[in-house]
C-alpha cells in the first residue's frame, strides 16, 4: 500500500496513457466494421468469408500481431501506430459479426414497410435498420472496448508505456502492489469506457430498452424493444 500511496502521480499518468491508447482502436474498429458487417449480412458468400477471416485473426496472439504487422506495413515495431493498427483489427473482428447480427435481427416486415413508403436503400439504412439494431452493436462494441483496454497492456512487451508498464516493471522488482495497481486501473478504465458507451447509447438511442431477464432466463432470450 506505500508503494501506491507514493507512486500515485506515476498510476494516474500512466492511466490517463492507458486511455490514449484504447479510444482510437475503439472508434476505428466500430466505423470500418459497420460497412464489413453489412456486407456480411447482406451477401451470403461475403458473410462466410468476412465472418471467418474476423474469427481467425483474432486467435492470433497479440503479441505475434505487434511483431507480424511492422514488416508488413512498413511501420516501425515500437510505434503506437503498430498498436493502434493491431487493436482496431482485433475490434473488427468482434464487431463485425455484431454488425452482421444486429442488422439481421431488424424484423424484415419494418424493412418492408420503409420500402413501402418510399425509403430508398441508403435512407432505409440509416434511418430504419441501422438505428433498430443499435443495441446489439452497442453490445458487441462494448465486447469489443473491454477487449482493447486489456489487449493495451501486452504494447508494454515492445515499448509502449501503458498501464502495463505496472506488471512489467513490477514483476521485474517483485512488487506486489504495483501489480495490483495495474489489474485495478486496467479494470477501472475497462468499466469507465464501458460505462460511457452505455450512456452515449442512451443518449443517442433514447427509444430503446432492455427488458431485464427473469430468474434462470438464458441470455440469448433477453428481448431488445423499442
Amino acid at each position: 500500500m506505500n508503494w501506491i500511496i507514493s507512486n500515485l502521480d506515476l498510476i494516474w499518468s500512466l492511466t490517463l496513457e492507458h486511455i490514449r491508447l484504447s479510444i482510437p482502436p475503439i472508434v476505428l474498429g466500430f466505423l470500418i466494421s459497420i460497412p464489413l458487417g453489412w456486407l456480411a449480412y447482406r451477401f451470403a458468400l461475403t458473410r462466410g468469408i468476412l465472418l471467418t477471416v474476423a474469427g481467425l485473426l483474432y486467435t492470433i496472439p497479440s503479441l505475434a500481431l505487434f511483431i507480424i504487422l511492422p514488416p508488413l506495413l512498413g511501420i516501425s515495431a515500437l510505434s503506437e501506430l503498430n498498436i493502434t493498427i493491431a487493436l482496431t483489427l482485433y475490434a473488427v473482428a468482434i464487431m463485425a459479426r455484431s454488425v452482421a447480427d444486429a442488422l439481421a435481427s431488424v424484423d424484415p416486415a419494418i424493412r418492408q414497410s420503409a420500402t413501402a413508403v418510399g425509403f430508398g436503400g441508403w435512407r432505409r439504412f440509416w434511418t430504419v435498420d441501422f438505428p433498430l439494431a443499435g443495441p446489439v452493436v452497442l453490445a458487441g462494441l462494448r465486447v469489443a472496448a473491454v477487449s482493447t483496454v486489456s489487449l493495451v497492456t501486452v504494447g508494454i512487451l515492445i515499448g509502449v508505456t501503458s498501464l502495463g508498464y505496472l506488471f512489467t516493471n513490477g514483476f521485474e522488482r517483485r512488487i506486489i502492489e504495483e501489480i495490483f495497481a495495474g489489474v485495478v486501473m486496467t479494470v477501472v478504465v475497462a468499466l469507465l469506457i464501458d460505462r460511457g458507451l452505455v450512456l452515449l447509447g442512451r443518449l443517442l438511442m433514447p427509444w430503446a430498452t432492455v427488458k431485464k431477464m427473469k430468474p434462470g432466463q438464458p441470455a440469448a432470450v433477453a428481448e431488445v424493444t423499442a
